[in-house]
């Protein structure tokens, strides 16, 4: 099956099925939705507006057997941070759209009438049709009834009522193997496919597979590719205790934001950590080992179960259990679970809506610790779009600018991640220079910072921190095109047959002949792309900068501050 453009006009309700430009060819995931939205997208467009363009796109390996291999690309223009913005997700809609010969499924324009609609995709195209049954519904709801609507498995890609609002938290949510979600998080890419007037979309490949070149060397580098995974200690703690073993760790370099940024360890840490959830799940018969899309070897998402033994949330990941514990200073799981489940189903960023939660408690709009009414305001308030509800809704800068608070965690308007920059300096470089506002996935120096992998680089020490930013944005970036999980970058990082293995796959799937070369200057490419397009869109190097507190409070246990110049930060962009 050859791969199209499958492309969608929401003003005039046309779809069209395109052959690949030669540009588009050798680009996947995050290359291509990048690559689309920085040659059809005008930079200083209002992101939910017609001129803003939805990108959907599986990775150069999507479809395959290869392990780890099933990411799904979305991107768009943020109208959380007016960038360009790539989020990517597990579930079955990569695999699927690859198999259906999806290269990219390209959404443009709005609705005349004030209408919803949703997508069908299959191997001959798109179909629109309008939808009142599942409008006001959150994700769980769809995807439960589109369950029983639909013959087989299809896959479903969903907004809930955040997106439906255009709230700028709102996610796109993913159908997974287990009928679950995983969530598009960063950037509010659901309030853009709100504007679309777009509920939901769904996948079917009918009988269709993705053509491997050269079979036997795809399996033959496959092989060696998940062996390599499989036997990284990094790997193997993550399958036992999820994303959530970090929490302890973090806490112990003194990295780990609480009370709204303003202390560097959490004394409850212990109660939220993931030796704590690993024994939790196992004592409620949940799930400690869980995939969250076909053929990942890792299996760090879990099914967590409430004291009476019934499911509560899955991909229960660290960043949503420090945000909502750490920083709002919740400790009890149970009711960050709760949080969890209560975010997924209204689909809204996790990591930016309990940031804003924190800021809220700043202001003291509800106390520090109230996870209670955290659970009320989300369910009351943030669900329904009331007053309260939308400022929290559109993120922490929002939060911040309502209540007139100046510790506002966030950069590009987007809320920082688990790891306080202060003490964990490459983290701060990754966050001030990343082409999409805060981002931990951008460029993970926690590998090397406190995990060890792939050398070490002193978090505390200045030395070295723009350059090994630099180095994994890089690699992450092409990481992010091939539909690989960003958990690939630990073995990659310390087995010298991992990324080998990796060109192998993509060679053997394409019959071509890529070096590692030319992975690095993909990388760059996609990074430049990025930057080339928020430039237009009037961003400078002024705006690669972390919230002023940084530079002037000192953070507990170290007591340290983000110390980098302008200048310094700026010798990022020098490659």
């Amino acid at each position: 099956m050859t791969d199209k453009i499958f492309r969608v006009n929401m003003t005039d309700l046309t779809t069209s099925v395109e052959a690949v430009p030669a540009d588009w060819a050798g680009h996947g995931g995050r290359g291509l939705t990048s690559t689309i939205v920085a040659a059809e997208v005008e930079p200083t467009c209002h992101p939910l507006g017609a001129k803003n363009k939805l990108v959907i796109a599986p990775g150069l390996l999507s479809g395959t057997p290869a392990a780890n291999s099933g990411r799904l690309s979305i991107g768009a223009k943020s109208p959380l941070t007016g960038t360009i913005k790539e989020s990517n997700a597990g579930g079955t809609a990569a695999a699927l759209l690859a198999r259906a010969g999806c290269k990219a499924l390209i959404i443009e324009g709005l609705p005349k009438d004030d209408k919803w609609y949703s997508l069908s995709l299959t191997p001959e195209g798109v179909t629109i049709s309008e939808e009142s049954e599942l409008i006001g519904k959150g994700n769980f709801a769809v995807v439960e009834t589109l369950s029983k609507r639909l013959e087989g498995k299809p896959g479903i890609v969903t907004i809930g009522q955040a997106g439906e609002m255009k709230l700028t938290g709102a996610n796109i949510s993913i159908k997974d193997p287990d009928g679950g979600i995983r969530s598009n998080g960063r950037g509010g890419l659901g309030a853009v496919m709100g504007s679309k007037k777009i509920k939901f979309i769904t996948i079917d490949p009918k009988d269709g597979k993705v053509a491997i070149a050269e079979p036997d060397k795809f399996k033959e580098a496959n092989r060696t590719f998940a062996k390599a995974l499989v036997d990284h200690p990094i790997s193997q703690g993550l399958a036992q205790y999820g994303t959530n073993v970090l929490v302890n760790i973090i806490n112990e370099s003194g990295g780990l934001p609480t009370r709204n940024f303003t202390q560097g360890q959490f004394a409850a840490h212990d109660s939220i950590s993931g030796e704590t959830m690993h024994d939790l799940i196992e004592q409620r018969g949940g799930k400690v080992k869980h995939n969250c899309h076909p053929g990942c070897v890792i299996q760090c998402s879990q099914v967590y179960n409430d004291a009476k033994g019934n499911k509560l949330t899955s991909g229960f990941e660290y960043e949503s259990i420090w945000a909502m514990g750490a920083d709002c200073c919740v400790e009890d799981l149970d009711r960050i679970a709760e949080a969890d489940r209560i975010m997924d189903d209204i689909g809204i960023d996790s990591i930016e809506t309990s940031v804003a939660m924190g800021v809220a408690m700043e202001a003291g709009v509800l106390p520090f610790g109230d996870g209670a009414g955290v659970c009320r305001i989300l369910t009351e308030e943030v669900a329904k779009g009331t007053g309260l509800g939308r400022i929290i809704g559109n993120g922490a800068g929002s939060v911040g600018r309502a209540y007139g608070i100046t510790r506002v965690p966030v950069v590009k308007n987007q809320a920082i991640p688990a790891y306080d920059p202060r003490s964990i300096k490459g983290m701060g470089i990754t966050y001030a220079t990343s082409t999409q506002g805060a981002d931990h996935t951008m460029g993970y120096t926690i590998a090397t910072n406190i995990l060890n992998v792939g050398g070490q680089v002193d978090p505390l020490s200045k030395d070295g921190q723009v350059e090994l930013s630099r180095n994994l944005q890089i690699a992450t970036a092409a990481i992010d095109s091939t539909g690989m999980c960003l958990f690939i970058a630990f073995a990659a990082l310390d087995n010298e047959k991992c990324l080998p293995a990796l060109i192998d796959l993509i060679n053997a799937r394409f019959g071509i002949a890529l070096t590692g070369d030319d992975v690095v200057n993909l990388g760059k490419y996609i990074l430049k792309t990025e930057r080339a397009f928020n430039m237009a869109a009037g961003f400078t190097s002024v705006d690669d900068r972390l919230p002023e507190f940084f530079y002037h409070e000192k953070l507990p246990p170290h007591n340290v501050v983000f110390d980098f110049t302008g200048a310094e930060i700026d010798t990022f962009w020098d490659f």
